[in-house]
């Protein structure tokens, strides 16, 4: 035991906390399961245990985000960083948003046997490229360059959790009601009428499992105004997901819509930013490719 606590640095602890943040966000989930009884589209909205799963995933963001530094500066000995950084993503950024989302949208025994198996492959799929691109990383030594290859885990996980958020309260918002529900008789039964925008999340799943797995130069926004914006696009989702706690109660629904329309203004923020960072790809490589040499 003392060899091993002999072999880890400052930030090293930070990052095993990191993982068990994403362990928590798992255990969050599985407490969900029983609340979530009251369909969203007929009004009520997510239980505190998925938001609180959701900050789980987010903390542990902050915290992937300034272990790399602490190390850099502080911690002497790098022997264990690595493999510890690689574990904590997986369970934090690939295992934990799968099962958050597929708690969400699964809709746990009302959905049709198609939906189900389609979303669980999804994030099967998601799960399994985030580990390839988390092994890939570690193979290349990607810590050592001023860019990605492919969307990084962390990112990903932004993406779908900004989208989940905004996805989910959506119908409850009382904006565009005519676009909330359409008939499928094979996704959800005959007579069944559920929400059309759950269907974004599918495509958002492989896509977003497709990109870690690509090899796509994605910038790492270590300076300028791509850091400010990054910067900001996380306090927006971090503050998204703390203010949507206040809206679980499904009967102040109707009566906060304002609540809801700036908390869902906040994870199209968030969405927006995030998706114009994997558009911008290469472009942005190249734009912050001369703040870091002149640095």
């Amino acid at each position: 035991m003392k060899t091993t606590f002999r072999l880890m640095g400052i930030a090293d602890y930070i990052t095993i906390v990191n993982g068990l943040l994403g362990v928590m966000a798992i255990v969050f989930v599985i407490l969900s399961v029983e609340d979530m009884e009251s369909p969203y589209y007929e009004g009520g909205l997510l239980t505190d245990y998925i938001w609180a799963a959701m900050l789980c995933v987010l903390l542990s963001a902050l915290g992937d985000i300034i272990d790399g530094p602490i190390a850099r500066r502080y911690s002497k000995r790098q022997i264990l960083g690595g493999s510890l950084d690689i574990m904590s993503d997986c369970i934090s950024f690939c295992v934990a948003p799968a099962l958050i989302i597929f708690t969400m949208f699964g809709r746990m025994g009302e959905a049709s046997p198609l939906w189900t198996t389609s979303l669980a492959i999804a994030c099967f799929w998601m799960i399994a490229c985030g580990m390839l691109r988390l092994a890939r990383f570690q193979h290349e030594e990607g810590g050592y360059v001023p860019y990605f290859h492919g969307l990084s885990s962390p990112a990903s996980a932004l993406v779908l959790l900004s989208a989940a958020g905004l996805i989910w309260l959506q119908p409850s918002s009382g904006y565009g009601p005519e676009l909330t529900a359409w008939d499928c008789s094979y996704c959800w039964g005959v007579g069944e009428v559920k929400p059309f925008f759950d269907f974004i999340i599918l495509p958002l799943l492989f896509i977003c499992g497709g990109l870690m797995i690509s090899d796509r130069k994605m910038s790492k926004l270590k300076s300028g105004i791509q850091l400010r914006l990054s910067t900001l696009q996380f306090a927006a989702l971090l503050f998204a997901v703390i203010h949507a706690m206040t809206l679980t109660d499904s009967s102040d629904a109707g009566e906060n819509l304002s609540g809801t329309a700036f908390t869902m203004f906040l994870f199209t923020f968030s969405l927006f930013w995030t998706m114009f960072y994997i558009i911008g790809g290469p472009r942005l490589v190249e734009e912050n490719q001369p703040l870091l040499e002149s640095e």
